[in-house]
C-alpha cells in the first residue's frame, strides 16, 4: 500500500500550509492533492516534492530510512539560546526557509531558541521578502478575527515598513505587539483598522502621539494561514 500521502499531509502541517495553498503553489487542483493524500504521491512527483520539503525520496515513498538528507535535522535544536543569535531566515538546499520565532521581552524582540516555521523559499522570493528580514510571532489579540485567529503564527517582513493602504502590519505600541490594517491620513496621521469592526473602533494617531506612545510599524504581515499572491504596491 502506498501511504506516502500520509507523510505528505504531515509535511504540509509542519510547514503551516493548507492543501489548497499547496495546490496553488504547485499549479494543480485541490482535488489532485486530495488524491495524493488518499492514493500516495505519484512517482513522477516524488523527486520534486522530496526536494521541496528537503526529505529523502525513499522516506517520502516508503517511510523507510532517514527523513532528512542531513542527519542533524532529525534531532531537535538545543533548547538553550545560542551564543550568537541566528540569522532571521536560513535556507536549506534553496528550497525551504526556516523562519525563526521571536517574542517580546521587556519590549524588545528576542528569538525563541529552537523554534521556527518551514516555508517554501520560492514563495517568499516571489513576495520579495529578503532572507534577513523575516521573523515569526504569535498573534496576541482577537481584533483581526476571523481573518487572523488569536494565537495564529504570523510571518512578518521587517524590511517593509512603508504603509500601503489597507495592508496588514505588525506594530509595536508601548512595548506590546499589535496587528492592524493601516492607512495614512493628512499630516501623517496613522489609522489602525481592525477586521472585527463591531468590537474594535478605528484608532488614529498623529506623529506626535506616535512618538509619545512608542508606536512604530514593525513590518508587513505576509503569512498567517496562507501566502499572499503578490506583494502590494
Amino acid at each position: 500500500m502506498n501511504n506516502s500521502g500520509d507523510r505528505l499531509k504531515a509535511l504540509l502541517h509542519e510547514c503551516g500550509l493548507t492543501p489548497s495553498d499547496f495546490a496553488a503553489q504547485r499549479s494543480v487542483t485541490p482535488q489532485h492533492v486530495n488524491n495524493w493524500f488518499k492514493r500516495g504521491v505519484p512517482l513522477a512527483r516524488l523527486d520534486e516534492l522530496a526536494d521541496l520539503f528537503c526529505v529523502h525520496r525513499r522516506w517520502l515513498r516508503t517511510g523507510e530510512g532517514p527523513k532528512h538528507p542531513n542527519a542533524i535535522l532529525r534531532h531537535c535544536p538545543p533548547r538553550s539560546a545560542p551564543a550568537n543569535p541566528p540569522t532571521p531566515l536560513s535556507v536549506h538546499r534553496g528550497r525551504v526557509m526556516l523562519v525563526p520565532y521571536y517574542e517580546l521581552r521587556n519590549g524588545l524582540l528576542a528569538p525563541v531558541a529552537g523554534k521556527h516555521l518551514r516555508l517554501p523559499a520560492k514563495a517568499l522570493k516571489g513576495l520579495g521578502v529578503r532572507s534577513d528580514n523575516a521573523i515569526c510571532m504569535a498573534m496576541t489579540a482577537s481584533n483581526m478575527v476571523p481573518l487572523i485567529p488569536l494565537e495564529a503564527t504570523l510571518a512578518i517582513d521587517l524590511g517593509m515598513t512603508r504603509v500601503v493602504e489597507g495592508e496588514t502590519y505588525a506594530l509595536l505600541h508601548n512595548g506590546m505587539l499589535r496587528v492592524n490594517n493601516l492607512s495614512l491620513g493628512q499630516n501623517g496621521t496613522l489609522y489602525l483598522h481592525s477586521h472585527d469592526r463591531r468590537n474594535y473602533a478605528v484608532e488614529r494617531y498623529t506623529p506626535t502621539q506616535r512618538q509619545a506612545q512608542g508606536l512604530e510599524v514593525l513590518g508587513w504581515v505576509f503569512h498567517w494561514s496562507h501566502f499572499r499572491q503578490q506583494r502590494p504596491g
